[in-house]
Order: C-alpha cells, then structure tokens, then sequence
C-alpha cells in the first residue's frame, strides 16, 4: 500500500466513525476519495494543511424544526435541513429536497456531491444542499403553501444570493419555490431575486432551467458516445423516473433520435417500445400528478408493470434519473446482458457501488451523476446571472450555454481522467477535475 492510499484510509476510518449512521455520506466520500488516492501520489502537497479533512467536513449546518398546520387544523411538526459545505468557489449552491427520506446523512451526501458538480461547471457556485422530511404527497395546496412559509421563516437567516442560493431537487417544484419566494419577500422586505433559483418566468426565472438537468444528462450522453464513435440516433434508451428529470431527458433524447422503450415511477414501470409521447407524459405527471399507470391508460401500445425492473429492458443507453442507489449490482448486471453499453446518472448516486464496479468489469461508459447530471445547477447559476444583471434571456441562447456547459464538464472528464492514466475513467476523472479547481481555492485562502 502506498503512502497516498494508506493516508486516505487512515482519514476514511476517521470520518466513518464520526459520522456514524450515515451510509449514503460515507458513500460518496468513499468515491471520492478513492479517486484522490491517485492525486496524493502524484500531487503530494494536495494533503498539506489538513486540505482532505477540511474538504469532508461542512463548513456549516443547520438543523430547524418546522410546525405547520394541516387542513383540519391539526398541528405537526417536520425537520428542517441546511448543509453548507463548501464556499471556496462561491456562496453555497445546491437544492431543496422534501421527502419522508430526508435526514441529515442524505443531506451531507448531497451536499459533499454538489461540491464537486458545482466545480465542474467553471462557474463561481460552491456546494451546499438542504430540505426536509416533510412528505407533499397527498398534501392540498394550502398545506403546502403553509409547510414552506414556516420552512422558509426559519431558512431566510442562513441564505442570500451572496451567501447562499437554494434551488428545487425531489418534492420542490416551481410551486414550492413560489411559495418560499414570496415568503422570503415578506420577511425581508427585499426582492432578493438572486436568493433562489427555479423561480417563475415572470418574476425572475430562467428559461431552461425546467428542462437543465434532463437536457444536460442526454447533452453528456451524447459527447460520450461521440467519444467512442456511436451516437443517440436509433439507439434504444431507459429513463428511470417519470419527474422533471426524467421527462427532459426523454424529451432530449428523442429529438435526438433515440426511442425511450421505458420509464418508471415508484408504482412501477412503463415499457413504450414504439418511444414516449412526450406530451401525454407532461400532462399525466406535471398536471394530474398522477401515477404511470394513467399513461398506459391513455397511450397506445405502452404496458404498465408492478413487478420486475425497468433495468430488465434491453437497451443501449440507461439514464437512471429517479433517486439514489436504485441500480444494484444485480440491476447492473441485467443492464449489462441487455445490451446497454453507455450509463449516465441523471440523478444523484443512482448507481451503487457494486454496480459501478459490475460497469467496470464490463467495459461499460459510465457518466458519474456529478457529472452528468450538472446541467440543472449550471442553468440555475445562468438564473443568477440573469438576475444580476436584470437580464432575461432567449431560450435558444440559454440552451446554447447549457449544451456548451456540458461539452466542457465531459471533456475536463475524459482529459483529467486521461492525464492520470486512465484513460475513459470517468468517475476519476471527475472527482478529480472538481477537487482540483477547489483544492486550489482552498489552498490559497488559507486555513478557515
């Protein structure tokens, strides 16, 4: 063992003890790290300054109950996150996740990814994440209009749009921002407008920021495979997740030339061998917000399935865009049997680390989620410039930045990878292209 592996393991046993309890954070560090092993044997003054230790740890976090009242008038009370790891690069950037999951180990986890994916982008963001485990399933509007409010009447001290900027993620919509937006004017009396992303069109929103993250996923997708000589036309392509994500990366990857032959919610998955009708699939999940199984309803030849896996379907391209660790090891293999030869994470760690290695074992081209995945935050910094400067910009040009975005975050990705020596690695690659450009920042503001 050398000397740079047997540091990281020292600091990884540290940290896991810790950080107990929090498995999803411990995973992520654990990517990391063993990413930089490579970096410390060859950089060797990246671990001056206790730079790794500082880099694991969050600058800041913030824990907050939140009591609201539900249509009955009975009086409950969530768990408020705010994690703000990493402002090296500039004030935290990172979103807001309301779901009964959420706990302060997922919320680290996140928040430690957003580190890296905001770097990527070369943009001045640094990394931050937060939430709660309220769940707005089920819940009227005017409970969730009060559940922000009283979430955001506690949040408002801790953010800014120089300090810190929030942003949607699972369970936060352009309602939800709505609500902590204007909840956030009441308490301020400022139009902040640079204080949260994924705002309305006509309050100081960005066009392209709904579609980011999806249309990103399949922009990376496609420099991949241009890198090994294939493309999206006529390629057969699995989405995960029927969300925002999700139904952008459909959208992309059909315009195109893919045929997306499923996707999924958590009821279940839908086969659509003839490719999605994108437009049915908006209506059934962003208006009715109802369940898959109502698109089979209305679509034709489309199956609906509560058993078995998407990951069963034969493919070339799978784009897990649903949430954390849904491919196993086991899914990775069936992926692999299938024919899929090209994964990119739309979503955050979608891919557990057995499957990532079943991947390797099989030649497979995986796009890491921190990655792959950066189009909605890189979009929602280009929402930050927009209204710095009172400006608002044409779809076009806004997806024209986007896709040039995301050529850039593949090709410091394949070129990192390359200059460490391994070549089409790019999970190292990634990490790290992201930890360089903060190590530096880190390194030359000195130790805080």
């Amino acid at each position: 063992m050398s000397a740079a592996e047997q540091q990281v393991n020292e600091y990884y046993n540290k940290l896991l003890k810790r950080n107990a309890g929090e498995p999803e954070f411990h995973q992520a560090v654990a990517e990391v790290l063993d990413s930089l092993k490579v970096v410390l044997s060859k950089d060797p003054h990246y671990a001056d300054y206790g730079l790794i230790q500082r880099l694991c740890e969050p600058e800041r976090q913030v824990i907050f109950r939140v009591p609201w009242i539900s249509d009955n008038g009975n009086v409950h009370v969530a768990r408020g996150f705010r994690v703000q790891f990493n402002s090296a690069l500039g004030p935290y950037k990172g979103g807001l996740r309301f779901h009964p999951s959420v706990n302060l180990g997922i919320i680290k986890f996140l928040g430690f990814e957003q580190i890296f994916k905001n770097s990527l982008t070369g943009l001045p963001i640094g990394g931050g994440k937060g939430g709660s485990d309220f769940d707005p399933k089920g819940r009227s509007e005017g409970e969730i209009m009060r559940f922000c409010q009283s979430f955001m009447t506690e949040l408002h001290r801790h953010i800014g749009e120089y300090r810190d900027v929030p942003a949607g993620d699972i369970g936060v919509g352009g309602r939800e921002i709505g609500f902590m937006f204007g909840q956030y004017r009441r308490l301020t009396n400022n139009h902040e407008s640079g204080v949260l992303t994924g705002k309305g069109l006509t309050w100081g929103g960005s066009l392209v920021r709904t579609e980011a993250t999806g249309y990103g996923c399949v922009y990376f997708t496609a420099e991949m495979m241009k890198e090994h000589g294939d493309d999206l036309s006529g390629a057969k392509v699995i989405v995960s997740g029927s969300g925002n994500v999700a139904i952008y990366a459909v959208e992309k990857a059909q315009e195109l030339g893919a045929t997306v032959v499923g996707f999924s919610d958590s009821s279940g998955w839908v086969h659509t061998p003839n490719g999605v009708d994108v437009e049915l699939l908006r209506d059934v999940k962003e208006k009715r917000r109802a369940r898959v199984s109502t698109y089979v309803e209305e679509a034709q030849g489309a199956t609906f399935h509560d058993t078995g896996s998407i990951w069963d379907l034969e493919a070339d391209v799978a784009l897990p865009c649903a949430t954390q660790n849904e491919i196993s090891g086991d899914n990775a293999q069936k992926l692999v049997d299938n024919g899929v030869r090209y994964v990119a994470e739309g979503a955050n760690m979608p891919s557990t680390p057995e499957a990532i290695e079943v991947f390797r074992e099989n030649g497979i081209h995986f796009g890491p989620g921190k990655a792959a995945n950066a189009g909605g935050v890189a979009t929602s910094a280009l929402e930050m410039q927009q209204n710095a400067s009172r400006d608002s910009w044409s779809f076009e040009y806004t997806d024209q930045r986007l896709h040039h975005t995301m050529k850039q975050i593949f090709r410091r990705s394949a070129d990192t990878a390359a200059e460490y020596g391994h070549d089409g690695d790019y999970i190292l690659g990634a990490n790290i292209a992201g930890f360089r450009k903060v190590a530096d920042a880190m390194l030359a503001q000195g130790i805080i």
